[in-house]
């Protein structure tokens, strides 16, 4: 029998603690560098990561009248369905079940495995075990209830903000005098270049992604209206935390050792503590992996278990436990589907890798359809009950779909301009949406 902490709803500390875990992942210890070098100065650096916090802001308050109005275990395929109907929320659940959240689990499933190997090393497959390992038993957790898998998202989320919180103290003991490393290369300005500009936003942006996955949790929360004030707070906590990180990496290593650094977190901690400073790092990577891995869990299955109930033929993925609050199918599905792919990444890690970074102009697509639902549901439904309105409606919204925009535009230049097996890499975001073509179409021959 589950107790009653298994089953409570909850509560604005469990929203911020999984969006804040699904943010913060192995990005912020790989983008700030390439940021540092796409720009001239390091007040120009700054700028992008202000900039990224104020667009994440922005999309949350989208998110936020979404969600207060249309709370849903479903999130963003909820949302779909309601402003374009069926076929096109299916499109996006096949695409983010199929590929993107599977693949997501287990490509941080690697991630945590390859930094686990370096602290406790399992044989040959070392990292792929850590990977299954820490799929099976998250997926587990998530079983015995949502309260269950918030908890375990609090706790991970803390040790993770810990550990960015010791980068930052690195660099206030390096700036009284007791590191070890030289004092910081002066940067000479150089000229601002747009493009620049343009390709730093593109990693500050991928860095912040994840924040809508509160979205799935709204109709889990004992005040539907918390969903708002979780987002907030959450975009704000991690723009001022990626702003002090942002400052410890370049009060210690200068703007052009932050752009030469191929491990910029690991060159703070080293010039802060010594040379040991390597396996603190290891372990901060793999609980930012293990955090992030835990949040797609929860809200990638929510996803699923929603398509399941909108569509018979995928009846097996609707199985939900209400007292646990938790699709008890479609959980242990995801896990299956993510240990095959680990099973696919050893022998074709980088491919594999490259197949699922190369569905990103997938992701966005649907990112600007749901910005663009936003318009659509107030022209259809507009006298529907909003506990929260956008403010400065319709001028935020359209910000924000002007930056969803821009982000399909230039992944879509990145991915184009890549090959995958002799191929065009852009293929693989249309096989995508094409085999999802083909299950809508199987799925509209099914009687509802």
């Amino acid at each position: 029998m589950t107790s009653p902490a298994a089953t409570a709803p909850l509560t604005m500390r469990h929203a911020i603690a999984i969006t804040v875990g699904v943010v913060i992942g192995a990005g912020i210890f790989k983008a700030p560098s390439l940021v540092a070098g796409s720009v001239p100065t390091a007040g120009w650096m700054f700028a992008l990561w202000v900039a990224g916090g104020l667009i994440a802001l922005v999309g949350a308050l989208c998110y936020a009248e979404l969600a207060t109005t249309y709370p849903s275990a479903g999130g963003e395929y909820h949302f779909l369905s309601r402003a374009f109907g069926r076929g096109t929320a299916l499109l996006y659940a096949w695409a983010r079940f199929s590929v993107i959240t599977t693949g997501s689990i287990a490509l941080l499933g690697f991630v945590f495995g390859d930094y686990m190997t370096q602290l406790l090393p399992l044989g040959t497959y070392s990292s792929a075990l850590w990977a299954a390992i820490a799929t099976v038993v998250l997926t587990g957790i998530n079983l015995r209830g949502i309260r269950s898998g918030a908890e375990t998202q609090s706790w991970l989320t803390a040790v993770e903000v810990g550990g960015l919180v010791l980068i930052v103290a690195a660099a206030l003991w390096f700036a009284v005098g007791s590191g070890s490393a030289p004092p910081p290369p002066a940067a000479a300005p150089g000229p601002v270049s747009l493009a620049g500009v343009g390709f730093g936003m593109v990693f500050v942006l991928l860095t912040f992604g994840g924040w809508n996955d509160a979205a799935y949790i709204s109709a889990d929360l004992q005040d539907r209206r918390a969903i708002a004030r979780a987002l907030l707070v959450s975009v704000l906590f991690l723009t001022a935390l990626y702003l002090l990180v942002n400052w410890a990496y370049w009060s210690v290593l200068g703007l052009a050792g932050m752009a030469k650094s191929q491990a910029v977190a690991t060159d703070v901690l080293t010039a802060a503590f010594g040379p040991g400073a390597g396996k603190l790092i290891a372990a901060m990577v793999a609980a930012a992996a293990l955090t992030s891995i835990n949040a797609t869990m929860i809200v990638g299955a929510r996803t699923a278990s929603a398509l399941g109930q909108d569509w018979p033929a995928l009846k097996v993925l609707a199985a939900w436990d209400e007292e646990r609050r938790v699709p008890r199918n479609a959980l242990p599905i995801q896990c299956v589907l993510a240990l095959l792919l680990i099973v696919l990444g050893v022998a074709f890690k980088g491919g594999f890798q490259a197949m699922v970074e190369y569905t990103a102009p997938v992701f966005w697509l649907f990112f600007l359809l749901v910005g663009i639902a936003l318009f659509r549901l107030r022209a259809i439904d507009g006298a529907r009950e909003r506990p929260f309105r956008v403010p400065l409606y319709p001028v935020l919204p359209a910000l924000f779909c002007a930056s969803s925009a821009y982000m399909l535009w230039s992944s879509l230049g990145y991915v184009y301009s890549q090959q995958l097996g002799g191929f065009n890499a852009a293929w693989v975001g249309v096989g995508v949406l094409a085999s999802g073509l083909v299950v809508l179409v199987l799925m509209r021959t099914t009687k509802d």
